[in-house]
């Protein structure tokens, strides 16, 4: 199963216009949507942490959920919502593990807060109490004072679009949805109430 071809010029543009290019380092938050076991929709907030004509990619911890749920069935939707509700952009697409120097590139990347993150965000960490996951973080902290490598469980994925869905208002209108959709002729484009 492989995601479209590299998106056309126009959604393209309209990425690039409204998503941080790669090197800005506020990075935006964005809604990954995928499916579960029983085959029932599921979702979290993820860093998008670079946008190409060919997909967006994310990354996190191998042992997630988000992981397993994309290796049985990698379907996904990413949504990016802009404050105040005056635009959104819905990527459905098929998610693949991201190449290990790009992994390693968006890694390196990452502020020291969430490189820590990445090596103690685990189910028993989070169970611990508040004094004790403070206590935990200072130490580990303090044991790598020159910072924090790449641990081996750290990966990425790329979703690459079968379908974006740009939504913008109009105050003094109707809004209306623009949505390019992949097919086996290429890319087509339409427009949908908003």
């Amino acid at each position: 199963m492989s995601g479209g071809a590299p998106l056309p010029d126009d959604a393209w543009e309209l990425l690039a216009d409204w998503l941080p290019g790669d090197d800005e380092p506020d990075r935006p938050q964005v809604t990954l949507s995928t499916v579960d076991a029983d085959g029932g929709p599921d979702a979290r907030t993820v860093l998008l942490s670079s946008v190409a004509r060919d997909g967006l990619s994310f990354h996190t911890d191998a042992a997630s959920r988000k992981a397993a749920q994309i290796a049985a069935n990698p379907l996904v939707a990413v949504t990016v919502l802009w404050p105040g509700f005056t635009r959104q952009l819905v990527v459905r697409g098929v998610a693949s593990t991201a190449d290990p120097v790009d992994v390693a590139a968006a890694y390196r990347a990452r502020s020291p807060y969430l490189q820590q993150l990445a090596w103690l965000n685990s189910h028993d960490f989070a169970a611990l109490p508040l004094d004790e996951r403070r206590a935990r973080w200072a130490a580990f902290a303090d044991e790598h004072p020159d910072g924090f490598g790449q641990p081996a469980g750290w990966t990425g994925f790329v979703v690459r679009p079968t379908r974006v869905t740009a939504w913008e208002s109009a105050p003094d209108t109707a809004s209306r949805r623009r949505e390019w959709t992949a097919g086996p002729d290429g890319w087509s484009l339409s427009h949908r109430a908003g």
